[in-house]
């Protein structure tokens, strides 16, 4: 499938908008649809470990289905071929994951770590859960719940492992005397079966939006949040694997106050020196839209004023960026690239099916080319898993 824009100029000075290329034939990228053997995708986390990638996915086995089943596959050759499924089979209370509040995968070598939230006495509100294997995804057994805590809302976790083959993980809890929800973070050092006691990063973050932990070349370990006032994204830091974290930086500055959910959370990735690079969106009526940012100047340039959720990933010389975009063509997956360190960028792509609507995707980087995952939804279908590469 392709489709035509009309050609225009492109701006790419700091606060400018992306303008569309215009008059100019482009063609879909490849893609492919990974069923999982489930009649409608709910969620997914991809993890890159070495050269596999590992997925969890949940969702409903039959279009009568009420609850959610949650399924573990992997891929050995970039994600064009996945195995079959394999059921996480436990006793928990029904997953309650949905895409923003993902189901969430984590691993090192044989070792794989999966979190979600559960559904609780109180509709859409539930505690975590968590499930480690030993034998890359074969057999699965119950861990501990990181937030030691199996009552209250626990939500919008985030899991990642470290180069020691520590894991860990970032969630939102229960509201604090001030009323606001905090961030918790815990971590593992065997295996996932146990978790130290969690500690409480901040005690008032937005309780809506997803949290993004990220591991640089040195190790260090970062989280990218929403705080609450303003309602920035803020990065946190540890140098020593979640012992203690370093104060909070915001990342755009927007001093974007609202009182209210957005929903939306960013995306980061590093360089091979440990550089950052995130995508981060506000609704400052004066600069809504999605941007860029970086860790050399901090200067957040304007990627499209439409644009939500999005992902970012570092490829070679190239960081790339991809985000969903309303239009009249429905909800859809778009990309765009930079070669001199995200301080210009190109013109946007067109990734997903005009007639689709698509949203949340995922971006990793995968030999020479980048794998961007999505859901997408066509009239009267069931919501489905789909796979690309950039």
């Amino acid at each position: 499938m392709k489709t035509i824009f009309s050609f225009g100029i492109l701006f790419f000075l700091s606060g400018c908008s992306i303008l569309q290329p215009q008059n100019l034939s482009v063609n879909y990228p490849p893609y492919s649809k990974i069923s999982a053997g489930l009649f409608e995708i709910k969620s997914f986390d991809v993890y890159k470990d070495n050269t596999t990638l590992h997925a969890l996915v949940s969702g409903l086995k039959t279009e009568k289905d009420k609850m959610q089943t949650v399924r573990y596959l992997k891929s050995t050759d970039n994600g064009k071929n996945w195995s079959q499924p394999i059921d996480i089979k436990n006793n928990f209370l029904p997953a309650l994951a949905a895409r923003g509040n993902d189901v969430q995968l984590a691993a090192n070598g044989e070792n794989l770590v999966a979190i979600w939230q559960t559904q609780g006495e109180i509709p859409n509100s539930g505690a975590l859960v968590s499930v480690y294997s030993r034998d890359t995804g074969i057999t699965w057994h119950t861990g501990k719940n990181p937030a030691a805590d199996d009552t209250g809302d626990q939500s919008h976790a985030d899991l990642i492992a470290d180069k020691n083959g520590y894991f860990h993980t970032v969630w939102l809890s229960d509201p604090e005397e001030n009323g606001y929800q905090s961030l918790r973070y815990a971590r593992s050092m065997d295996n996932g079966e146990n978790w130290q006691t969690p500690t409480k990063l901040d005690d008032s973050s937005c309780s809506c939006c997803w949290n993004t932990l990220a591991v640089s070349p040195n190790n260090e370990l970062h989280v990218l949040y929403r705080d609450m006032n303003p309602r920035d994204m803020t990065l946190l830091s540890s140098n020593n694997q979640g012992e203690s974290w370093q104060s909070k930086k915001t990342i755009g500055e927007f001093n974007w106050h609202f009182d209210g959910c957005p929903h939306v959370g960013g995306g980061i990735a590093f360089d091979e020196n440990n550089a950052f690079y995130a995508s981060v969106w506000t609704g400052e009526p004066s600069k809504s839209g999605l941007y860029a940012v970086n860790s050399d100047n901090q200067r957040p340039v304007k990627i499209n004023k439409n644009a939500t959720h999005s992902d970012i990933a570092v490829l070679d010389n190239r960081i790339i960026m991809v985000w969903d975009e309303m239009s009249a063509e429905g909800t859809g997956i778009f990309s765009a690239q930079s070669i001199d360190n995200g301080m210009t960028w190109s013109a946007s792509h067109r990734l997903s099916a005009i007639g689709t609507n698509a949203t949340h995707p995922r971006i990793l980087s995968v030999e020479n080319h980048a794998l961007v995952l999505w859901t997408e939804k066509q009239s009267k279908k069931s919501n489905e898993w789909v796979v690309s590469w950039l």
